[in-house]
């Protein structure tokens, strides 16, 4: 009788055993499945580590830019569409992480948690991606880059779908050089500067600032500031770009003194500015309709000066930005503070001819009261109306801020960010040591708006 019972405990704990091994199977089936599937040794979708076989990637005019043919990956035919894309579209190799046939490779490839990826070996492709981004308007940005290192993002503000993602450096994927991991002049190729990428703002950081006082300071409008080409903080000193007398709060930000904002910044303090960065999403991982996550912006004024406070209310100090964080909360502004959280995979197709649709979200970590939104759109297009000048961006009833973010190697970064009043776009442009704002990031800006708009 023992021996039988001691015969029952045994099987009863094999029997347990191989349950928790099934169920443990099911756990990592269902949690890496899909990694499984897709794996470099797959050799149904990757030759030699590349990919070879997967669905067609379309821009948002059914222009390929990218497909499979004979077991082979290939581009669109033209080389500008190619280096204009790549950073969107993805490398073959999967060293462009943020890009959509590595981010999306589960998709491309169709692979279903029941069937796996046989659509693929039925029909010989996976899932067509069709994108939101525009090429030629890509095109047009990364000509109007002309060679500079930097990144362009514009997007709807009211659907939220991306027409152009460009980043500089790039490379073409159909001709890959033999010394890009040795040049210079490639250094950071991989990365997608739009998604990746982290600025010192300069003065676009402003609007960050003039949001927070709207906020909190209930006379700003009747405020006046003597700019004498620098700003006495008590412990230190903040220099302006210009000598502009007495200004009020809108002329101070058409004029973009250092001296008025650096005043303003350090009245405010580090616990309102620091609150008005996080409602604008500073600080935080954000939210991302199926996009890859961005980098975070970044202020910190942990244990600051007078003087450290004053810069950092311009944009300069430890502050850091993201072009597509700071296109989104231009979305925000522009659509009296709400914020549509851009995408850029518009929808995807089976080989069945079934569609899945990305729907607009909107976003619960950048939004503004819609009076203040609506006052800072005002000073925004009062930036351009009385200072920068229409006849910069014709036929757009422009809004914006520029921004010479001072660095510690070379010329300023060059920023502009900024919306339409007549089409609902916003844009954010930075480009790498390009000196002045107005002079080459509202340039860049101004060519592919002009492009998108018109």
């Amino acid at each position: 009788m023992n021996n039988t019972a001691k015969r029952a405990y045994v099987l009863l704990a094999v029997i347990a055993a191989f349950l928790a091994g099934i169920a443990l199977l099911m756990f990592f089936f269902i949690k890496d499945g899909a990694s499984w599937a897709t794996n470099k040794a797959n050799r149904h979708i990757y030759t030699n580590g590349s990919i070879s076989s997967a669905g067609a990637v379309y821009d948002c005019n059914n222009e390929v830019l990218a497909k499979s043919v004979d077991g082979k990956r290939r581009y669109n035919d033209s080389r500008e569409v190619r280096m204009s894309t790549l950073h969107t579209v993805g490398d073959l190799n999967g060293f462009i992480a943020t890009g959509v046939q590595y981010t999306y490779r589960n998709t491309l490839t169709g692979y279903d948690f029941i069937d796996g990826i046989s659509s693929m070996v039925q029909y010989g492709q996976g899932n067509d991606i069709y994108l939101t981004i525009d090429s030629s308007v890509c095109r047009t940005a990364y000509s109007a880059l002309n060679g500079r290192n930097g990144a362009v993002c514009v997007y709807n503000y009211q659907t939220g779908k991306i027409v152009c993602m460009v980043s500089s450096p790039t490379y073409d994927p159909k001709n890959k050089p033999s010394d890009i991991d040795t040049n210079s002049k490639y250094a950071g190729v991989y990365l997608n500067r739009v998604l990746s990428g982290v600025y010192t703002p300069g003065s676009i950081f402003k609007i960050v600032t003039a949001v927070c006082a709207v906020e909190n300071t209930p006379d700003i409008y009747s405020r006046s500031f003597n700019c004498t080409g620098q700003y006495s903080t008590g412990d230190g000193v903040v220099k302006c770009n210009g000598t502009h007398g007495k200004v009020n709060f809108e002329q101070a930000l058409n004029h973009s003194c250092n001296s008025a904002f650096a005043q303003i910044a350090i009245e405010l303090g580090s616990e309102k500015l620091t609150a008005t960065a996080k409602e604008l999403g500073f600080n935080i991982k954000l939210d991302t309709n199926g996009i890859a996550t961005p980098a975070k912006s970044v202020l910190s004024l942990d244990n600051t000066t007078k003087t450290d406070l004053g810069w950092a209310g311009i944009g300069q100090y430890t502050t850091l930005v993201n072009p597509y964080h700071m296109a989104s909360i231009m979305g925000c502004i522009a659509n009296s503070g709400t914020t549509v959280e851009p995408y850029v995979v518009d929808f995807v197709k089976t080989p069945k001819g079934r569609t899945t649709q990305t729907k607009a979200q909107i976003s619960k970590q950048i939004s503004l009261a819609p009076d203040v939104a609506d006052k800072i759109k005002k000073l925004l297009r009062s930036d351009v109306e009385n200072y920068y000048g229409d006849n910069r961006f014709p036929n757009l009833e422009m809004c914006g801020k520029t921004g010479t973010a001072q660095v510690d190697d070379g010329e300023p970064h060059s920023w502009f960010v900024g919306f339409s009043q007549k089409s609902p776009y916003a844009v954010a442009v930075v480009v790498e040591n390009g000196g002045t704002g107005l002079s080459a990031a509202g340039i860049v800006a101004n060519k592919v708006m002009q492009k998108v708009c018109n």
